[in-house]
């Protein structure tokens, strides 16, 4: 039947402590250690990744900011432009009237005088027109 044998059973058990220890030694904590090492290197990264985009969301906050103030910046521009443009033209327009008042002023003085002058010219005429109306008139 079968027989116990304490040495053979002590060798055993001393080996295989002995292989225990060594597999331990060798392979266990290292690979223990490289698991730990990563598990802290991977939170190191993701803390970096969220610092990140919280620094993303920062960033894009500023350059919003500097967009919100390049077009307040540009509308009031625009507005002093526009402003520029429409004083510019409202004196152009005034001076045009001014200039336009004066030459139909001086055409309403011109017109006067040869009015006159066409007055004068018929009332000389005149005389003639009755004669000439004379001699029609007698010849029918």
């Amino acid at each position: 039947m079968l027989d116990i044998n304490l040495t053979l059973m002590a060798v055993m058990l001393a080996v295989f402590f002995i292989m225990l220890y060594q597999l331990n030694n060798k392979l266990y904590k290292p690979l223990l250690r490289f698991m730990d090492d990563r598990d802290t290197a991977i939170a190191k990264d993701m803390d970096a990744a969220r610092s990140m985009g919280g620094n993303t969301d920062e960033l894009r906050a500023k350059a919003q900011a500097n967009l919100d103030e390049a077009k307040s910046a540009a509308a009031a521009l625009r507005q002093d432009v526009v402003e520029e443009g429409k004083s510019k033209t409202l004196e152009a327009l005034t001076q045009k009237q001014v200039e336009l008042e004066k030459l139909q002023e001086d055409f309403s003085v011109k017109l006067e005088e040869e009015k006159a002058a066409l007055q004068n010219a018929l009332l000389s005429q005149i005389p003639l027109v009755k004669e000439s109306l004379k001699a029609k008139f007698s010849q029918l």
